[in-house]
């Protein structure tokens, strides 16, 4: 049985002292979801201690957004894998779009970015996803490979037992578009079909997140589709009590 996340990605929202508050808003419903929904905030550099040392016997577990590609250095704000997990992040986002796009981030990036998270015991949610024109070429399912086969089959088999997978429409974030269930269900099923390939069996184990414009109106019928493992929720995630209406989507 594979694991049900709900994954909040803060982005560059909140001030510390606010995401203690979300946290805490969080931690306080949390009691009406299933307890087999794995919760993880996941809130800028800037909070990840307080939000860790206040996250502490909620079970909410706790990721940062990114981690630099190299172990230590001259690299002016760049935040290292082991600064991370010293502070007892548990998670880290890797590959996001907007990383993607915004910073010009390669899979030549992402695989040393990957090296380092595996070294300091961070668990990656590698993302994965096409643009609105590679949806609309019908190009999804070659980009979708791509992404996977550059950093993904570089993993060992340990690593890649560890791994989470979120695909993100990037078309679908932040546009309050969403792919329906069915088209959600269709790109999980391949990507675990192309999982698969390198992996074998090991590839049914996987938990895959869906990342596009997730609400808790359509949380169920999301999650009911059988290669949906739960989300990695933007804007949602910002509001206590829609966060934990998207964990509602799982049945009790």
């Amino acid at each position: 049985m594979r694991k049900k996340v709900v994954a909040g990605n803060w982005k560059m929202n909140t001030t510390p002292a606010e995401g203690v508050e979300l946290l805490k808003g969080v931690a306080a419903l949390k009691g009406d979801v299933c307890s087999c929904v794995n919760f993880i905030v996941i809130p800028p550099f800037t909070h990840l201690s307080e939000i860790v040392k206040n996250a502490k016997g909620t079970g909410i577990a706790v990721g940062a957004q990114n981690c630099a590609a190299e172990a230590k250095g001259a690299y002016t704000g760049e935040v290292s894998a082991k600064m991370i997990a010293s502070l007892g992040v548990e998670y880290v986002i890797l590959g996001h779009s907007e990383r993607r796009e915004y910073y010009g981030e390669t899979s030549a990036t992402l695989n040393k970015k990957m090296v380092q998270a595996y070294e300091n015991n961070l668990i990656p949610i590698y993302c994965v996803g096409e643009k609105l024109e590679e949806r609309e070429n019908g190009k999804y399912f070659d980009v979708v490979r791509a992404q996977i086969e550059e950093v993904v089959f570089n993993l060992t088999p340990e690593q890649f037992s560890k791994l989470i997978i979120a695909y993100e429409p990037v078309w679908a974030i932040g546009t309050g578009k969403t792919a329906t269930a069915e088209q959600a269900q269709e790109i999980h099923a391949f990507i675990r079909k192309v999982l698969a390939e390198k992996f074998g069996d090991a590839a049914a184990n996987t938990v895959i997140l869906y990342g596009g414009s997730c609400k808790p109106s359509n949380a169920a019928e999301l999650f009911a589709k059988e290669d949906v493992d739960g989300g990695l929720i933007g804007g949602a995630a910002l509001v206590a009590s829609d966060f934990i209406g998207i964990g509602k989507g799982f049945s009790k």
